[in-house]
């Protein structure tokens, strides 16, 4: 008998085909549709809280309201006055916070960098009528104007505080949405069902943006 190899699991279920990524299940289930749901919790997520305008946010280089990437492939967001949350590639999050604490031991300053990673859910929206699909459950502008690429803020989105992240893949438009893992399931399910009227379709797991770190 073979060794059985324990993964890590999304709260969200992964839909059918299932393989591994990384010592994650997902869905490696393929979409032609042009709008398209991937959940994305397997990506390593690390929450920094630190002084607004210290030493800290200098060396992140990622104001409040914005994000940004790195050149190793992380995502850098600026998700409260404050507060930060940095993605980046599957398997990385205990280098990304050791590299990170390090960061604030020089500065001096007070700052906790904390792994979020198995706490928190990720999902992403891609195609051009996902602004049409948030619109509906969430009051935020989201034209170009108000909330471009890079942009970040945190809002109800179907009656659930949600982190939203405007994160364009290779030029077209796409949001990431994080919130707490026990209401991952149910973000998933509300964006699917706003959806239908768009032709949304779920996607397997895609590191797409995320690629340049590697794993640990």
């Amino acid at each position: 008998m073979s060794d059985l190899v324990a993964l890590a699991r999304s709260p969200i279920a992964a839909a059918d085909p299932v393989g591994e990524h990384g010592g994650w299940e997902v869905s490696v289930r393929r979409s032609t549709a042009a709008l398209t749901i991937t959940d994305c919790t397997p990506l390593a997520k690390v929450a920094v809280r630190a002084p607004v305008d210290g030493a800290m946010q200098r060396a992140l280089g990622v104001p409040f309201g914005r994000a940004a990437r790195s050149g190793d492939g992380e995502l850098v967001v600026g998700s409260g006055p404050g507060g930060w949350l940095v993605l980046a590639p599957v398997g990385t999050a205990a280098r990304v916070r050791s590299r990170l604490a390090a960061t604030a031991a020089a500065t001096g300053e007070f700052v906790s960098v904390v792994d979020l990673t198995h706490g928190r859910a990720l999902v992403r929206l891609r195609g051009g009528a996902s602004a049409d699909l948030l619109a509906k459950v969430c009051a935020v502008d989201l034209s170009d104007a108000v909330t471009p690429d890079g942009a970040a803020f945190r809002s109800s989105v179907a009656r659930l505080v949600t982190d939203v992240v405007r994160d364009d893949v290779d030029g077209t438009r796409s949001y990431l949405l994080h919130c707490e893992r026990s209401s991952g399931q149910y973000l998933h399910d509300a964006l699917l069902d706003a959806g239908a009227e768009f032709g949304i379709d779920a996607a397997g797991f895609d590191a797409a943006g995320f690629d340049a770190a590697g794993s640990e």
